[in-house]
This record gives C-alpha cells, sequence and structure tokens, in this order.
C-alpha cells in the first residue's frame, strides 16, 4: 500500500486522472479518495466570516427583521417533508 498526494483538475465530464507512479502495481487497485477544494484556508475562512458576523451584530443586526425571533420561529415552521404525505 502506498499514499499519493495530488491536487487534480476535474475534467469538463467531471472525471478525474490520477497519474500513477511507474512501480505502482497493474490491474485493479482500490483506491480511497477525498475531495476538497485546494488551497482553501478553512480556519482563515472561518475567522473572517465570524468577523463579518460580529460587524454585522455590531450595527444592530439586520434591521429588515423587525422581530428576528418571530422570523426564526416562521422559518422553522414544520412543514410536510418531500416525499411524504401530509
Amino acid at each position: 500500500m502506498s499514499t499519493i498526494t495530488a491536487i487534480l483538475e476535474a475534467d469538463a465530464d467531471g472525471t478525474l486522472h490520477l497519474p500513477l507512479p511507474a512501480d505502482a502495481p497493474r490491474g485493479k487497485l482500490k483506491v480511497t479518495a477525498t475531495v476538497e477544494p485546494a488551497g482553501v484556508d478553512w480556519p482563515e475562512r472561518r475567522e473572517r466570516a465570524l468577523a463579518a458576523l460580529r460587524r454585522l451584530a455590531a450595527r444592530g443586526g439586520i434591521r429588515s427583521i423587525p422581530d428576528p425571533v418571530a422570523w426564526q420561529r416562521e422559518q422553522r415552521k414544520d412543514r410536510p417533508l418531500p416525499g411524504r404525505e401530509a
């Protein structure tokens, strides 16, 4: 078993092509992949998002929603789930 780390660009049809080292075994191979965006600094992105939310809160929130608690209840109101009868 060997580990290969690669950044691949998907083809137009969504397929990825993983070039194998010359010494890789031939025939069927079991491959485990983790798909994540390349070059994204998640901790830094999270901190920027939190900073934006803090600035919004410091300005008094979203003024177009006069009663946030009532708005949230309306958003969470029970409704039939997709594919199920009411």
